[in-house]
């Protein structure tokens, strides 16, 4: 098992010098592309936002690593306590390596549903998103609904996948996904 836990990496605290890292994946011209949020965040604003994440209970950000190397970020935002559910989110370095938002979905829903104790874990993806759609799906995550024309996009109106997983879902879906990305790193665990 440690094997295992090696080939997929870890999700761990984000280190305050690591702020400016995350920022620049943030800006990214492909990460924003497929968020609510699109211009470029000024360090001012990506700081003052890190110190209101900090003072609240219902957020949690964690960066991911992968033989000791920062590729991405795992954020669980709208943690409820009382219903057990949580949105989440990620988003990887433009230069992670492919199959790096497979380890990371792993990791999360790992860290959801074993460390948060959540019931149930729902994202949001805009609709021209369709290959993190479709990871979410592999997952076992299932659309819960469309919400038609509800985020304005530029001069566009764009519809909004709700996904959601329950962890009885994940618990029966866990051990097929993880031996795809054993089979997918080529190693034996």
């Amino acid at each position: 098992m440690e094997l295992v836990m090696q080939m997929l990496g870890k999700l761990r605290s984000i280190e305050q010098q690591e702020l400016e890292l995350m920022l620049s994946w943030r800006n990214a011209p492909n990460v924003r592309a497929n968020m609510y949020t699109r211009h470029e965040i000024s360090m001012a604003e990506h700081l003052a936002w890190w110190t209101r994440i900090q003072q609240r209970d219902d957020q949690q950000y964690f960066m991911y690593e992968a033989d000791g190397t920062p590729l991405g970020i795992v954020g669980f935002t709208g943690i409820d306590k009382t219903s057990e559910n949580s949105s989440w989110a990620f988003y990887a370095s433009p230069d992670a390596p492919k199959g790096t938002g497979s380890k990371m979905e792993f990791l999360a829903l790992d860290c959801a549903f074993n460390q948060l104790g959540l019931h149930k874990l729902y994202c949001e993806v805009l609709a021209f998103n369709a290959p993190v759609i479709k990871l979410h799906q592999k997952f076992g995550f299932s659309v819960e609904g469309i919400f038609r024309e509800h985020h304005k996009n530029d001069q566009d109106f764009i519809d909004i996948h709700r996904l959601g997983l329950l962890a009885s879902e994940w618990a029966e879906k866990r051990s097929e996904m993880l031996n795809k990305l054993i089979k997918l790193s080529g190693k034996s665990a």
